[in-house]
């Protein structure tokens, strides 16, 4: 019998133990080599363990244990073949097998009447669904017709207490992770540590829209690339931070290191919480480029593969919180860079264009800077500069000029 001991593997520096987040095969599964069997926390970011060879897998930790970097916490048996080879999930499911056909009571709902004669389809489909009694909701719908506002407004309410419908006072604790912790210790870190302020201006997103209505088609057959909103956001970034150094600055000690090239994070929602990618070297990659990178770390990200490395450095910040839905916001510095720019929905306003009420697709943006080493000038100018260059797409290839001011030489 040859035993392999699985250890856990180093998740970068400075790291010393991790959290066993959650087992993806069971006690005595059969693995494939290089295949992933758990998912670990660390304080930066989750990643897998990967079976060293091929065999049956015997689990030592359990989820939510603390594990030491290096510490064993599973072993596997090499010697053992993939048909002789039955796990507990299989013996769990034979288990139920034999078990299915057994009699499991129902509770008696015959006695809770669910006339929905007068409710709409909907509301009707969640009274049904619920088992509530139609006479205990008011409708507002024509002739009393119950709708589903009608219908979720009570629930929300409650019942009077009866039975079924009593509200509740339990509670769930889960131990946080080590991203999580790390993340609230960082965010409280930035409040206590730097000098925070929000500067906010607003962009018209028209002649975004029009270049990759006008382009999509094309980059999409040629090499299989849409241009997103992002890509335009970094290049925009990108041109502004060389035009405000201090923007892409950050301190250390007593000094200030300016970056002579943008290595921008693009923050990432993960199943396991918020994380920050890094494109290196933004400043020279073209809208199609930064696209395919983007689509790459955040794959990595979605499947809990991204590595520390993709992680580490960054000069500058970019999140986008209008995907959820935010209209504006405050966001908070990514330490130790000094600023980090908001993205936020497009939402369609009436805007004044040349004197005249227009309706225009608007998103709300915001620049969170640390005062101590970017001053309000910097900050404001930065982020209208990059208004401009979004309203302006051609600006971005003149250093943040209008093409006719350099071909005037101004």
């Amino acid at each position: 019998m040859a035993i392999i001991d699985l250890k856990v593997p180093s998740p970068g520096e400075s790291i010393t133990e991790v959290t066993i987040s959650r087992w993806l095969k069971n006690n005595g599964d059969y693995v494939e080599k290089d295949e992933a069997v758990a998912e670990i926390d660390s304080d930066k970011a989750t990643l897998t363990i990967s079976a060293e060879d091929s065999g049956a897998i015997t689990l030592i930790a359990k989820e939510g244990d603390t594990i030491n970097v290096g510490s064993v916490v599973a072993r596997i048996d090499t010697s053992a073949k993939k048909k002789e080879v039955k796990s507990e999930k299989a013996e769990v499911k034979d288990k139920k097998e034999e078990e299915k056909n057994k009699k499991v009571p129902v509770a008696d709902t015959s006695n809770v009447k669910t006339d929905t004669s007068n409710s709409t389809p909907l509301a009707k489909n969640i009274l049904q669904e619920n088992k509530i009694p139609a006479e205990k909701v008011t409708g507002s719908g024509p002739g009393g017709k119950i709708t589903k506002a009608d219908v979720l407004k009570q629930m929300s309410t409650g019942f009077g207490g009866e039975a079924g419908y009593k509200g509740t006072r339990d509670e769930e604790r889960k131990k946080m992770t080590p991203l999580r912790k790390k993340l609230a210790q960082r965010l409280v870190a930035v409040k206590n540590q730097t000098a925070m302020l929000t500067t906010f201006n607003e962009v018209d997103m028209s002649k975004v829209y029009a270049i990759r209505a006008k382009y999509n088609p094309v980059l999409e057959k040629k090499s299989g690339t849409k241009l997103g909103l992002m890509s335009f956001f970094t290049k925009a970034v990108c041109e502004a931070l060389q035009l405000f150094p201090a923007v892409n600055a950050m301190i250390d000690g007593e000094e200030i290191i300016y970056h002579q090239y943008c290595d921008i994070g693009i923050a990432v929602s993960a199943p396991k919480g918020l994380v920050v990618p890094v494109l290196r070297n933004a400043e020279v990659m073209s809208l199609s480029a930064i696209e395919e990178k983007i689509k790459e770390l955040a794959v990595k990200a979605r499947d809990n593969k991204i590595e520390i490395k993709d992680m580490e450095g960054g000069t500058f910040t970019i999140t986008n919180g209008g995907v959820f839905g935010s209209l504006m916001s405050t966001p908070i510095i990514n330490p130790p860079q000094s600023a980090i720019l908001g993205m936020h929905n497009i939402v369609d306003r009436p805007v004044a264009v040349n004197g005249q009420v227009v309706i225009r697709p608007m998103m709300y943006i915001a620049l969170s800077y640390d005062h101590r080493i970017i001053d309000g000038k910097e900050s404001v100018s930065f982020l209208v500069k990059v208004k401009e260059m979004l309203e302006n797409p051609q600006r971005m290839l003149f250093g943040g000029k209008d093409p006719n001011e350099v071909l005037v030489g101004l």
